[in-house]
């Protein structure tokens, strides 16, 4: 069984005959590349992950070139945080649908620049989205490390203590961790979208390289997501969440 075709399919809330009718394909060729017994051909491998939404390589690894995806996850690039443009958190927030998670120490501007943000993880939440939330633990090592950052003035910890207090009221409907890890990303994933935030030793995150990273074969997200993980493992519940 294609697993992966099949999710997506039902993520669209596609049947075998639906997807069929919207491709232009007969039943048995759908029922075919579920299977396994067959791939689609390239132009109609491209029609049906445009209607799935998803990337052919992720649909049919096998059929794909890995060499020619070289970079294709790569979206886009900026020299600092503060340019992302302001609107694509909150879009990237709102598309997703399976797992929203959040690696930082404290992540405070999204808390305090975007009105939305609070509300729509909730909303995300209640409509069983997995949100995942890892702030900097306030009583561990690493916050008081990078507040020596002299020449970034310090005031982590208050950070996290502003950010906390933003985050409290979804304990319980969502899993918050804190962690005491050192800090060489922060990591922000919607589904299979990425925005990884370099940290550069004496400047502040706002004003270090972040890039926007869209899973196909997995070269790139991969690494993170298992960075995500392994901190995740290793961090403690924040009292009363759902974790």
């Amino acid at each position: 069984m294609n697993e992966r075709l099949r999710r997506a399919m039902l993520r669209r809330g596609l049947d075998i005959a639906s997807l069929a009718d919207a491709a232009e394909v007969s039943t048995k060729s759908v029922e075919r590349w579920l299977s396994e017994k067959g791939v689609p051909y390239p132009n109609t491998r491209y029609r049906v992950a445009a209607i799935l939404q998803e990337d052919e390589s992720y649909l049919w690894p096998q059929a794909v070139d890995k060499a020619s995806l070289t970079g294709a996850e790569l979206v886009s690039t900026w020299p600092r945080r503060q340019d992302v443009p302001r609107h694509l958190w909150t879009e990237l927030l709102r598309q997703a649908e399976r797992n929203i998670d959040y690696l930082a120490y404290a992540g405070l501007f999204l808390t305090e620049e975007h009105p939305d943000w609070i509300p729509l993880l909730r909303e995300k939440a209640a409509a069983g989205v997995r949100v995942r939330l890892l702030i900097g633990d306030p009583e561990g090592t690493q916050l008081r490390a990078r507040d020596d950052e002299k020449k970034i003035g310090g005031g982590v910890a208050g950070r996290v203590a502003a950010v906390l207090s933003y985050y409290q009221p979804l304990a319980g409907a969502v899993d918050i961790r804190l962690h005491d890890t050192p800090l060489y990303n922060s990591i922000y994933r919607f589904d299979d979208e990425l925005l990884v935030n370099s940290h550069v030793y004496g400047i502040l995150a706002a004003y270090t390289p972040t890039m926007h990273i869209r899973r196909v074969d997995g070269a790139y997200f991969n690494t993170y997501l298992e960075s995500f993980e392994r901190v995740w493992a290793s961090a403690r519940p924040l009292d009363g969440t759902a974790g």
